[in-house]
């Protein structure tokens, strides 16, 4: 059995992550796990049965110390039991409190067992006009806080770089004044022969 791919597609709330990974996981025929889907109702009735507002999640020290960890240990459980049937993998999440920490893939795969996988993290970025006005436009409860405390959020998860060792890592811009998809520049680099940086 050939070695699977792990698609780990990460950027801030609004960046267009979760459109090219779900046309990855079309592409590569690959299981596609969106962290959102995966664990929201879990989440909001966690923050509600605490006392919590459950569209408030970046600053709320309840949500980031007790439940998200256990959202990401789920997506990455969940991963594994994909990777160890030969399953391509895409995963759509953020990720951003974990994007400095060097060993947070390789320890991953060592404590949810993880066959021997080729990791490709995709970074989806935009410019912080387009991120404001996308969330805007989609109207979510969990954006509400983040637009009304812009600067907080934007200075916590806008640029944080991704520190992983292991990994192939590509960045592409999703501006909303772009002609070219991420998925079409990614692409036709490839079909170039061009290293995708």
């Amino acid at each position: 059995m050939t070695e699977p791919t792990l698609r780990i597609v990460i950027g801030t709330a609004g960046s267009g992550k979760s459109t090219i990974a779900q046309r990855l996981a079309r592409e590569y025929a690959a299981a596609y796990l969106d962290k959102d889907a995966m664990s929201a109702r879990f989440v909001e009735a966690a923050l509600l049965a605490a006392g919590y507002d459950p569209g408030d999640r970046e600053s709320n020290a309840f949500y980031r110390e007790r439940i998200l960890p256990l959202e990401y240990d789920s997506l990455l459980d969940v991963a594994g039991a994909n990777l160890r049937i030969g399953r391509p993998v895409v995963i759509d999440a953020p990720f951003s409190p974990y994007l400095s920490d060097p060993n947070f893939i390789t320890a991953a795969a060592e404590r949810f067992d993880w066959p021997p996988v080729d990791v490709e993290v995709i970074r989806i970025r935009a410019s912080p006009a387009t991120l404001q006005q996308r969330l805007r436009e989609r109207g979510l409860e969990r954006d509400r806080k983040k637009l009304a405390h812009w600067g907080e959020y934007w200075a916590t998860h806008g640029g944080r770089p991704c520190a992983w060792k292991g990994v192939r890592l590509s960045e592409f811009s999703n501006d909303a004044n772009e002609a070219e998809s991420p998925l079409d520049k990614r692409s036709n680099q490839a079909r170039s022969g061009k290293r995708m940086t």
